[in-house]
């Protein structure tokens, strides 16, 4: 039995290293790079230095003299992200600048060129994703110190003081807390596939620990994060070119497309965790249709290719729902939905979040001219492009509905 479990755990890692899942950290990139060959000096000149040259108004002019490079000296992985990371910041900072309006809708082609290379060569779009500024953008001030906020920083900031880092840790802190769960789904899968009714009721509440641990997590945004910073200066520099009236034909990237493209900016819905556990636990958000379906398959887009196929490889397993309703035993059932209740309960507090970091913000913003078209529901879109009330009340809603019992 003991040898049983040995191979099922060594299965189990092989399932995840396969996927870039990271045993301790999920799908956060471990150990980012912090540096790029000096070949790319003025890149990461300009990443580290972006609050203070948009401030001074010398952002697009430094951006505009740096040379074309190559992106042939890139060599790894690692390397390679944290390149997209560096060029999605000068990309968003070359677009947005101050965040007053004046819009820039061509990429250069010294900065478009290499960034859709790498894109391409990544399968990422050219657009900075979530996959980049939370899961590639952070480092340990004491390597051999704890995971934890006052232990960590970001690798590169946008204009508002604090908020980048806390906004970018806190999501990332979210996403360790619950890796827990990601890991247990090889391990509840077999068990399914086995018939192992013990193994699987022992595994299901490392799901719901792990779940409430990323609610205790959540909170501390509160404690980081400024609701009018966020509002006014950060969500800008995340903001994309998809569903946004300020470049409602999208992006021209120069020397590449002879037409403008359309990317969604950074959004929680690029996470690849929930969608993880919405397909294991048999919670239909896409299979619906509708247009929450329609932006959460389009957000897949958004994720590394590895972690893409993670959910197509759990969209051909088998049903955990449907074998824990076979049973018919009542003490499993009962741990399938509190898995269900911890999902709707970092759904319904991501609602609050919302309202205190959009909604109420957007509701106190003068307006300094009220025939202007600010009133037209963009204050009120997430940075993904979406109307993100109802998207997230939709998923919220979905997941309430895949309760066995009657709650």
């Amino acid at each position: 039995m003991a040898h049983d479990k040995v191979s099922l755990m060594e299965d189990s890692w092989k399932i995840l290293e396969e996927y870039h899942i990271d045993e301790d950290l999920g799908f956060a990139l471990p150990n980012p790079l912090e540096e790029l060959p000096h070949d790319y000096d003025a890149w990461i000149f300009i990443a580290k230095n972006l609050p203070e040259l948009i401030e001074n108004g010398q952002l697009r002019a430094e951006v505009e003299k740096i040379p074309l490079f190559s992106i042939d000296e890139l060599q790894g992985h690692k390397s390679q992200r944290l390149a997209h990371l560096v060029l999605g910041y000068i990309t968003m900072a070359y677009v947005w600048d101050r965040g007053d309006g004046d819009v820039r809708k061509v990429l250069p082609s010294n900065i478009a060129i290499p960034y859709c290379k790498l894109s391409e060569k990544l399968g990422l779009p050219p657009i900075l994703c979530y996959a980049d500024c939370v899961l590639a953008n952070w480092k340990k001030k004491d390597p051999s110190g704890p995971m934890t906020y006052d232990n960590m920083d970001i690798l590169f900031s946008f204009p508002g003081e604090d908020c980048s880092k806390g906004f970018f840790l806190v999501s990332l802190l979210v996403e360790i807390a619950a890796s827990p769960a990601i890991k247990a789904i090889p391990i509840i899968l077999s068990a399914v596939k086995q018939q192992d009714q013990d193994t699987l009721q022992k595994a299901l509440p490392d799901v719901v620990f792990s779940l409430k641990e990323a609610l205790r997590v959540f909170q501390e945004i509160h404690e980081y994060v400024d609701p009018k910073l966020f509002f006014n200066v950060l969500r800008i520099y995340l903001s994309g070119w998809k569903g946004n009236p300020q470049l409602s034909e999208g992006l021209l990237y120069e020397g590449v497309w002879d037409t403008p493209r359309k990317y969604a900016g950074g959004s929680a819905a690029q996470s690849s965790i929930f969608q993880s556990l919405d397909i294991l636990l048999g919670i239909e958000q896409i299979a619906g249709g509708g247009p929450a379906a329609e932006f959460l398959q389009d957000m897949r887009t958004y994720m590394p290719p590895a972690h893409q196929d993670f959910l197509r490889f759990l969209e051909t397993g088998p049903s955990v729902r449907e074998f824990v309703v076979s049973k018919g035993d009542a003490g499993l059932q009962e741990t399938f939905d509190q898995c269900v209740d911890a999902l709707v309960s970092l759904r319904s507090y991501h609602l609050q979040i919302v309202t205190k970091y959009i909604l109420i913000p957007a509701s106190q913003k003068p307006r300094e001219n009220e025939m202007a078209e600010e009133p037209t529901g963009q204050e009120n879109r997430g940075t993904g492009g979406t109307d993100i009330m109802n998207f997230l009340k939709t998923v919220r809603n979905t997941t309430k509905k895949s309760f066995l019992k009657d709650r």
